[in-house]
């Protein structure tokens, strides 16, 4: 048993110190390739992010990261690709903001309904996907693909001057939220801290216990290894289908609450796109894990804010483009060729007890 636990140790440090060790040596390459130091790449990228206003810029650029992975993350353990975050998370903040723009109640009921209508509409926008997969077998990434153009017309439609939006300069945005919808702040020098980090460390906490200490957490990793396993076992895999995509969509609705309610306070026509693709990468870098999704999450962050400073010093800009898909692909590759090794390894010592245990029989039965 300690010899077991001892190599599944080191098989879990093997992973992600293999998946850097690849990832350094493929971007030092890549670097060295357009002419410039790639240690001096990296000694500009840990001073610049190392800076206090830097560390937050991260931290907060890393909340509505880590809650688009968490969103996927819960369609990986179903073996389903939630494809369609970003649609989900997009068209839940529009109308979030419209019916927080519509009413002026005291904070304590005016933020959570905004946050619930969010969740609400993200829920129903993924669900559709759900109930298409159950009922006519579409792929559910065809559908959330399709149901995120559709909701980004959604959005152009109603996001115009005379419906649901005003117009200011050239921009359009719904109605301003009261002061009332300014989520709180945690104070930190130079910059405050955003306060939805406290509701993206509950809701990833949720998500653990959730899925590792109840009976729908292993029913839920159970039909997404197996879906006539669960069957033989009672699960109703239709019913696992519709409430993880509904799980899923609702942890989407709150991507954009950071935004709406601690940055801009409307929705425009410069609202954040495509954070719900970064989070596949998120989801995958962190194995789908909380704790791996939020060292991915202030990794990705940390990857932006210091790119910036690469410019500065005549590297390429789509540099950090480059890192990010190394990382992503490096991990990735690690994580599989370990967890190959890891089984080998435990079919030869499956093998070992085998023979041993055969060998002390038939000592026994000559002996007798």
């Amino acid at each position: 048993m300690k010899k077991l636990d001892k190599n599944k140790l080191i098989l879990g440090i093997a992973a992600p110190v293999l998946a850097i060790v690849a990832a350094l040596a493929i971007t030092s390459v890549i670097i060295l390739a357009t002419g410039k130091d790639p240690i001096h790449a990296y000694t500009v990228m840990a001073d610049f992010g190392s800076k206090s206003d830097s560390q937050v810029w991260i931290i907060n650029k890393a909340i509505p990261y880590y809650l688009s992975a968490l969103a996927v993350a819960i369609g990986f353990r179903m073996n389903l690709f939630n494809i369609g975050v970003d649609g989900q998370y997009r068209i839940a903040a529009f109308f979030a903001a419209v019916v927080g723009g519509a009413l002026t109640l005291p904070g304590f009921l005016q933020i959570p309904l905004i946050i619930l209508v969010a969740m609400l509409v993200g829920s129903v926008w993924a669900g559709i996907a759900g109930l298409l997969k159950t009922t006519r077998g579409v792929s559910e990434v065809i559908t959330t693909i399709m149901l995120n153009a559709i909701a980004a017309a959604v959005i152009g439609y109603f996001l115009q001057d005379g419906r649901l939006a005003v117009k200011d300069g050239n921009l359009f945005h719904t109605p301003n939220l009261p002061a009332s919808s300014h989520f709180f702040t945690i104070p930190t020098t130079p910059a405050p801290i955003d306060g939805f980090l406290v509701i993206a460390v509950v809701v990833g906490f949720v998500y653990w216990f959730v899925l590792n200490r109840t009976r729908f957490g292993f029913d839920l990793r159970t039909v997404g290894q197996s879906e006539s396993a669960a069957e033989a076992s009672g699960v109703s895999v239709k019913r696992m289908i519709i409430t993880s995509m509904l799980l899923s969509g609702a942890a989407a609705g709150l991507i954009g609450m950071p935004t709406l309610l601690g940055v801009s306070y409307n929705y425009g026509t410069d609202f954040p796109i495509g954070i719900g693709f970064t989070g596949i990468a998120i989801a995958l870098l962190g194995r789908n894990h909380p704790v791996g999704m939020a060292v991915a999450a202030l990794l990705w962050g940390f990857l932006e804010r210091t790119g910036t400073q690469l410019e500065f010093e005549d590297y390429q800009q789509e540099i950090v483009g480059v890192m990010q898909g190394v990382i992503v692909l490096c991990v990735v590759v690690a994580y599989e060729l370990v967890r190959r090794y890891g089984l080998r390894l435990q079919q030869r010592q499956v093998g070992e007890e085998l023979a041993a245990q055969a060998r002390k029989t038939e000592k026994a039965e000559v002996s007798s």
